[in-house]
Parts: structure tokens; C-alpha cells; sequence
């Protein structure tokens, strides 16, 4: 195995959601080891003593499970990176807030952890407290004598990591511009990309960052979590648009996970392999591998649900294996052979029906992982039947106007499901096949004749 080039490799427990069990976060620094990541960053956004109630300090069996953790890392040669998310309250202007923030950082390091953040993303993007628009000109003002007396209060042998307000866009926008100049240069800046959720990261980009602000960027990479507004996506599909050479101007890659914690591990597995060889990655072969790690005995049926899942911000694909086959399917209905074309299409649907059959039965159904996936796979079980549904009324002739109204159901069954499973593959498909079944209706409707009489 190479030696990875990315210096930080690492995954964040930090989305909105309930916070992973102290149980699975032990079990996701032994994963994230095996796959070659270096570091661990807890900042899950509803933990209250990492945001909302950051000044009260950890005590008893909640500080005793952070130092579990810790050690675990430790174990595995893992980095745990503790970060706070003061910004919804602090008063940037307060020592005591400022002492607090740094007692509360102490308290952490006494637990053996030399790595610590400050998050500041996700807050008003000006200054709130009246005495801090008295002292402070500008909210990156505020925020970089907040930093700087703390960061440089701390020890020298320590990692400080900082998530601006403004952490996407080009890279040389005022604000980030002006606070990376502001940062002492071995503070790593959290950034991810050109958007929240950055289909692609490159080199050019990365380049522009650390010219305007003086600092590679550290991406904070929103892949695979499906938080706020994407929560109907099941985001397990392979890490893809990330430039094979993105290490020579940025740090490296912390993924955020989902709070569906077994099914991040597929997305996270192709993410360590990335990172440990960009050059040779292999987004198809590494999504296949990890599904047979995590599915384990259910692999390959997981395997024929996970390919109609892909959608998210990375994939321009939904569904590309039954994309393939529809398009074949409407071609050869309208121009090739009808009964091949239902026989291609069946064949296909009856492999996603037993998946799904078999995923949601028994044995397989109580595993947690496809437990995590029970919304979705009840939408690819009713597009699996509505697909046999297609491929029967194709065998048995012209579609009608009752073989309408059956696929209108489906359809509709899909779309109150409100989970993205196809994509928008099989909605539309059931949605031309319909106008036809319409269509057609219309055409073998009598036409009614009426003749005027006109009286004198």
C-alpha cells in the first residue's frame, strides 16, 4: 500500500441529528483506522455542551466517555480533534467568555487530547451583542481577536482547526480572505468548496483559497451527510469529483457523516480509499468492495438496492442501471420488438424484486444497516413491483385508459413515499408511460355526432 499524500484524512461526527451513541463512535475510530484515516473530529451539532450550552463544562460519566474515546484513538493511532461551536452565543468582546472558552479547552486537554477547533459556521453573519458592535468594526474583527488570544494561549505542541461563518464560495471573498490574513499560518481553515455540498473539488480552487487567505484549505467535505434538506437521500453511493491531485494545495479531507451511522460506513470505506491512493481509486470497484465489508451476507442483494440510491450532489447518475434499461425498453416499444423489450426489462425487474423481498425480510430486515434503509427500501420494493406491473400490461397489449389510472397509483405511491430512490429515472418513465396509456384512451373514445336543428 502507498503512502496516502494527504496529511489530514479524517472523518467529523457533525451533522444536525442525534448524535451517534458513545457506543458507535468507538466503533467508527476502529473502522475509520482500518481504512486509513488519521483523525476523529467530535462536533455534533445537537450535542448542547458542543453548541447550544458550550460554556458548561464536561463532568462525571459525560467527560469519563470523552476520555474513552480519546483513548481509543490513541490506540489506533487516530487524532481526536475536540471542537467547540460557540457562535450562536458568545459575546466576542467578554473575557469572561474568552476565559471560559479556554477553560472549557483545558478541561478537554486534561483528557490527553492536543488537537482542538473552533466553529463558527452556521450563525448570524453579523454582530449581535451591543458591546461587541461597540468595540468591533466587522464580525471578522470580532472573531479574530476571539481566536487569536485564545489560540495563542494554548500550547505550541497543539493542532488548531477554525470553521469560518462563510465557509463556501470561490475561496477570495472579503471575509475569508481577510480572516485567513488574520490567522496565524498553522491554524488549518475548514472550507468546503465552491458550495455546502461541492460536487467537485480541484486543484484551481484550492489554489485560489490559499492565495487569498495564506492557508491551504482543509475540506470539510458535507459527503456523505444528508442532514437539513436531504434528508430524503440515502447517501451511500462511492466518493466521486475529487481531484486526484487536490494534495498539493489543500491539507486533506474530513468527511461529515450522516447520522444513519451504518450506512456512512460505505461512502467513508471509498473516501479511505481515496485518500490512501487518489491516482489508482476506483469509484465503482472500491463501492463494490465496501458493500460486501458493510452488507456482509446480505451484500449482494444490498448491492441491486444500492444502485437505484446514488443520488446526492456527487452522482449525475440516480439509477444508471435501470436508466439503461428503460431507455432500452421505451426504444424497442416504439420501434424494435415489444416482446423483447418487456422480456429485457423483466428480467431486471425481477432480480430488484427479490432484493427487495429478501432485504426486507427476516434475518436481513433486523440488521442494523438495512434497518438505517428501511424508508428507501420500501420505495425501490414499490418501484420493483410497479416496474413487473409495466412489463404486464406491455405482454398483454396496447395500453388503455384503466392501465392509466394503475399507473398513476404507482407513480403516486412513489412521490408520498418522499424518499429519493431512482432518482427521477422511474417517475418519469411512469409518467411518459402514462400520457400513452392516455393517449391512447383518447383515441378509441366514439365519437359522439350532433346535428342542429333550426327552428323557423
Amino acid at each position: 500500500m502507498t503512502e496516502s499524500p494527504f496529511t489530514v484524512r479524517g472523518v467529523i461526527e457533525g451533522f444536525y441529528g442525534k448524535p451517534w451513541s458513545h457506543s458507535q463512535r468507538l466503533d467508527m475510530i476502529g473502522f475509520i483506522a482500518r481504512h486509513g484515516f488519521n483523525t476523529f473530529v467530535y462536533a455534533p451539532k445537537d450535542d448542547p455542551l458542543v453548541r447550544r450550552e458550550w460554556r458548561r463544562p464536561y463532568l462525571g460519566a459525560e467527560l469519563a466517555r470523552l476520555g474513552e474515546l480519546v483513548e481509543a484513538c490513541n490506540s489506533h493511532g487516530i487524532d481526536f480533534a475536540y471542537c467547540l461551536s460557540p457562535g450562536l452565543s458568545v459575546e466576542y468582546s467578554s473575557e469572561a467568555d474568552r476565559r471560559l472558552l479556554t477553560q472549557k479547552l483545558d478541561s478537554i486537554a486534561e483528557l490527553g487530547v492536543e488537537s482542538f477547533g473552533l466553529l463558527l459556521d452556521d450563525i448570524p453573519a453579523k454582530l449581535q451583542h451591543p458591546s461587541d458592535k461597540a468595540a468591533f468594526s466587522s464580525l471578522v474583527e470580532a472573531q479574530l481577536s476571539m481566536l487569536n488570544e485564545v489560540f495563542s494561549e494554548r500550547p505550541a505542541s497543539e493542532t488548531h482547526y477554525v470553521c469560518p461563518t462563510q465557509y463556501w464560495g470561490y475561496g477570495d471573498e472579503d471575509y475569508i480572505s481577510a480572516l485567513g490574513r488574520g490567522l496565524d499560518r498553522k491554524v488549518r481553515i475548514f472550507w468546503t468548496g465552491r458550495a455546502i455540498c461541492s460536487a467537485s473539488l480541484d486543484l484551481a480552487d484550492a489554489a485560489v483559497f490559499e492565495n487569498a487567505t495564506g492557508h491551504p484549505p482543509t475540506y470539510w467535505d458535507n459527503y456523505p451527510v444528508n442532514d437539513v434538506s436531504m434528508t430524503n437521500e440515502l447517501h451511500i453511493g462511492p466518493y466521486r469529483g475529487r481531484a486526484a491531485d487536490l494534495h498539493k494545495k489543500s491539507l486533506g479531507i474530513i468527511s461529515n457523516a450522516m447520522e444513519l451511522f451504518e450506512s456512512s460506513k460505505i461512502p467513508i470505506a471509498t473516501i479511505g480509499s481515496f485518500l490512501a491512493d487518489p491516482i489508482r481509486y476506483n469509484p465503482e470497484s472500491s463501492f463494490a468492495d465496501a458493500i460486501e465489508e458493510v452488507a456482509g451476507s446480505h451484500a449482494q442483494h444490498f448491492a441491486i438496492f444500492a444502485d437505484n440510491v446514488r443520488s446526492s450532489c456527487l452522482s449525475a447518475d440516480d439509477a444508471p442501471v435501470l436508466q439503461s434499461a428503460l431507455e432500452t425498453f421505451a426504444f424497442e416499444s416504439e420501434f424494435g420488438n415489444r416482446a423483447t423489450a418487456a422480456d429485457e426489462l423483466a428480467s431486471l425487474t425481477a432480480t430488484m424484486r427479490v432484493a427487495a423481498d429478501y432485504l426486507r425480510t427476516g434475518e436481513a430486515a433486523r440488521s442494523a444497516l438495512i434497518s438505517e434503509a428501511k424508508p428507501w427500501l420500501e420505495a425501490f420494493a414499490t418501484g420493483a413491483e410497479a416496474l413487473e406491473k409495466v412489463v404486464q400490461l406491455y405482454r398483454e397489449g396496447k395500453l388503455n385508459g384503466a392501465d392509466a389510472e394503475i399507473l398513476r397509483g404507482y407513480r403516486d405511491r412513489l412521490r408520498d413515499l418522499r424518499v429519493r430512490v431512482f432518482g427521477d429515472v422511474l417517475d418519469m418513465a411512469l409518467s411518459d408511460l402514462l400520457d400513452s396509456a392516455e393517449n391512447a384512451a383518447a383515441e378509441n373514445q366514439p365519437q359522439s355526432s350532433h346535428s342542429e336543428e333550426s327552428a323557423s
